[in-house]
């Protein structure tokens, strides 16, 4: 079974678990899962994990992700999307290109959104969904999320268009809301596109319509990332040969087993795991921190492996 990353472009229609499950039927693999999902309304972007790519999942969850959305302002909904009931409805709405850009820097950096109702977000065993079709509203705390970017694209009135980067966690859908709450005239995403997830790119994406049983095989040689590459944000811990047979064996590692570590990190700091040969191992994790090594202390235990990716 391969192990790897698809960089699959979602239609418009499909829920992320379709696509999942096609993949599956198509590329005859068994153990398959996404990396972050899309709303069925929404195209773009899907990391598609293969084999022991799954165990990176979580991981691949934290990269930053860029999207394009649709505001649509004046009309808000429940679903703060263009499949919701309208709640509100502001006609003759004015909102300047100054106003725009204002609104937009609000909410740039660290922000606090309260998860939609329509939301897979579970509340006393039930997703929040589901209490949502069923007419219960029920009250959810803020999420802090980052944005690191948010720029105006296009405004054709009613519709802005804006590029934005942004963390784990966060709803464009809810970031439309708010908008469109700040500029006072209210608002819903008429659309979304994912840009970007880590190193997949768009422009690199592969049409899920374009997978079939005849070119499987050639999609699963020349367009499969590698774990080492889909987890190139995190720093490089290289271990020697010793070291390498306890890492299989879940053992944690002498500072002087590591032949290369970053000069500075944390406790819990996360790391690629190499051998000698510059092949992956695993995922890492720091027990102490950096200036916790010394020559009188390198016997100490300071890396252990926190997922392992690698077969003896």
């Amino acid at each position: 079974m391969p192990d790897g990353v698809l960089n699959i472009n979602k239609p418009e229609g499909m829920t992320s678990f379709a696509v999942v499950a096609g993949l599956r039927k198509i590329l005859k693999v068994k153990k398959i899962g996404h990396g972050g999902t899309l709303d069925p309304q929404a195209i773009g972007v899907l990391p598609v994990c293969l084999g022991k790519a799954t165990k990176i999942v979580p991981f691949l969850m934290d990269n930053i992700k860029e999207y394009r959305a649709t505001l649509h302002l004046g009309i808000a909904t429940d679903t703060q999307d263009a499949t919701g009931k309208v709640l509100q409805k502001t006609e003759n709405v004015f909102v300047s290109r100054e106003q725009i850009s204002s609104a937009l820097d609000a909410f740039v950096g660290d922000i606090e959104q309260i998860p939609p109702m329509f939301s897979a977000l579970r509340y006393k065993g039930k997703r929040l969904y589901e209490l949502a079709r069923a007419g219960v509203e029920v009250e959810r705390k803020p999420r802090k999320v980052k944005i690191y970017r948010l720029i105006s694209q296009k405004f054709v009135y009613p519709y802005l268009s804006f590029d934005v980067s942004c963390s784990r966690g966060t709803y464009i859908r809810t970031l439309c809301a708010d908008i469109g709450r700040k500029l006072g005239v209210g608002g819903h995403m008429a659309s979304l596109q994912r840009l970007r997830v880590g190193e997949l790119t768009i422009e690199e994406a592969i049409p899920y319509d374009t997978v079939n049983s005849e070119n499987a095989s050639k999609v699963l040689t020349h367009q499969l990332y590698s774990m080492d590459r889909m987890l190139k944000a995190l720093p490089i811990v290289k271990v020697t040969a010793e070291a390498e047979q306890k890492v299989y064996h879940g053992a944690p590692l002498l500072a002087d087993e590591a032949v290369h570590y970053p000069d500075d990190f944390r406790k819990g700091d996360l790391f690629r795991g190499h051998n000698l040969q510059n092949h992956l191992l695993g995922i890492f994790e720091a027990l102490i921190d950096s200036e916790m090594i010394c020559p009188l202390n390198g016997g100490s235990f300071c890396f252990k492996s926190k997922r392992l990716l690698a077969t003896k």
